[in-house]
């Protein structure tokens, strides 16, 4: 439902440091990631800990529920 729903690219910051959301997969270990992108270097993060924008992108919500139900799962 992420992927399906989820906005992309959309611009945040990884520790202070500007990214491009502009993908999401799955991990080997079963985990949801996004890929960032900063100029030509690419990094998976997880979901679970990708800090959103103030101004949050359409389908955000579905982040949010997902840390939810990953909390109380």
């Amino acid at each position: 439902m992420i992927g399906d729903n989820l906005a992309l690219p959309f611009e945040t910051e990884v520790l202070g440091i500007p990214v491009t959301v502009e993908g999401i997969d799955i991990s080997a270990p079963e985990e949801i990631v996004v890929i960032c992108r900063r100029g030509t270097k690419r990094q998976k993060i997880g979901i679970l800990h990708l800090p959103l924008p103030k101004v949050v992108p359409a389908g955000a919500e579905w982040i949010e529920a997902y840390r939810r139900w990953t909390h109380h799962g």
